[in-house]
């Protein structure tokens, strides 16, 4: 496997390959990486079901079957699981197999099909809301737009209050904080449906926008446009990097959107997410598979939290 350094850039560590873990999926998304488990879960979503590689072994295993379709996920700020679901159109928490709805609805009427999801340090949950899981066999149920769009919402567990914080996307799809967090990017990804193939004339970029009294986004604007293939999932690193899947692989970008880095894979990528004793590693589902490979960076969120 070739991985290829743009520019000299010192992301990776020397000699780093990138690893095929296996996984078997249909197509793998949603990837989080559990640190008191050593472990990786994610979702193979037309298969309905997570799945979880030990790290301890090196071997994936189905965590649960009947997963109502669900997608993106991360860390609550006490270690816990946040998922989105697709099938029951909403977001949930799952603390060691115990699933329960976070927030299900925004003034009484249901999500589309929750997509990718950040927590903020001060705790609020920010998620995306495309309508793939109620248009798509594969990915939920069939369903109807019942606030009639797509947006991005911010919801405050302490309080149980939400809002949508970004409407001028065409379908939200991955979603990250700047270090500071005082920028939020979000990929903007349209398919022709039902064909479920990307949509030329579509979105497939990623936008950004300024955060201010950290809970407003203004000033959006096109980070970059992606190509070839999509932005589905992404993630920022502690220089402010952004990585972002790709139809190639992994691609990288400065904060001013000079292309950095790049990861070939041998499949389409989903999404990613860092991960391993020291938060070094980049975990990539790829169509079917879990890869890695070692970096030199982190997590900006995971910076963002360690004292």
């Amino acid at each position: 496997m070739t991985t290829d350094f743009i520019d000299g850039e010192d992301l990776f560590e020397e000699h780093a390959k990138l690893r095929d873990h296996g996984g078997e999926a249909i197509w793998a998304e949603g990837p989080v990486w559990i640190p008191e488990l050593r472990a990786v879960r994610f979702s193979d979503i037309p298969n309905n079901r997570i799945l979880q590689w030990t790290e301890v072994g090196d071997r994936i295993s189905v965590y649960t079957n009947d997963a109502e379709f669900t997608n993106g996920r991360t860390l609550g700020l006490s270690g816990e699981v946040i998922q989105c679901s697709h099938g029951r159109r909403r977001m949930e928490v799952d603390r060691d197999g115990d699933v329960m709805p976070l927030v299900e609805t925004w003034r009484g009427r249901r999500f589309n099909s929750p997509n990718d999801v950040v927590v903020k340090s001060d705790g609020t949950v920010w998620f995306t809301d495309p309508s793939y899981g109620i248009k798509r066999e594969t990915e939920g149920h069939p369903g109807d737009l019942e606030y009639g769009d797509h947006w991005v919402f911010r919801f405050h567990p302490g309080t149980g209050e939400g809002d949508p914080v970004i409407m001028d996307v065409e379908q939200p799809n991955g979603i990250a904080f700047s270090p500071d967090e005082s920028l939020l990017y979000v990929s903007d990804t349209s398919f022709e449906l039902p064909d479920e193939k990307p949509n030329p004339l579509g979105a497939h970029w990623i936008h950004v926008y300024d955060v201010q009294d950290g809970r407003l986004c203004k000033n959006g604007r096109i980070f970059k446009e992606i190509e070839p293939g999509i932005s589905d999932g992404l993630r920022v690193d502690e220089r402010g990097n952004v990585w972002t899947s790709a139809l190639d692989g992994v691609h990288i970008y400065s904060p001013r959107g000079r292309r950095i880095g790049f990861v070939r894979t041998p499949a389409k990528v989903g999404n990613l997410c860092f991960g391993g004793d020291d938060g070094r590693t980049l975990f990539i589902v790829a169509t079917t598979s879990l890869h890695s490979i070692r970096t030199t960076v982190r997590d900006a969120a995971q910076v963002i939290r360690t004292p």
